[in-house]
């Protein structure tokens, strides 16, 4: 699968990418892994992939909450 990734380069050589892909990454990782053991495709383990599914979910959805909390109120247009 190819796809871009939009990058922000800054000044000091950082390098940023929006938040929504790196979430959305961790959710399609952690759907393929849990995918892919209860089809029987790989012989991982299923509690431990449950495990470490759960954590990048969890992840994901921190990095989504931190984002939230981070945007400007809107202004209340009454």
């Amino acid at each position: 699968m190819n796809t871009s990734v939009p990058l922000i380069s800054l000044p000091g050589g950082q390098v940023l990418i929006p938040a929504d892909e790196v979430t959305a990454l961790l959710r399609h990782l952690a759907g393929a892994w849990l995918h892919s053991v209860y089809e029987g495709e790989t012989a991982l383990d299923p509690r431990t992939t449950l495990g470490l599914a759960g954590i990048l979910m969890s992840y994901a959805d921190r990095i989504d909450a931190e984002c939230i909390a981070a945007m400007p109120a809107r202004e209340d247009p009454g």
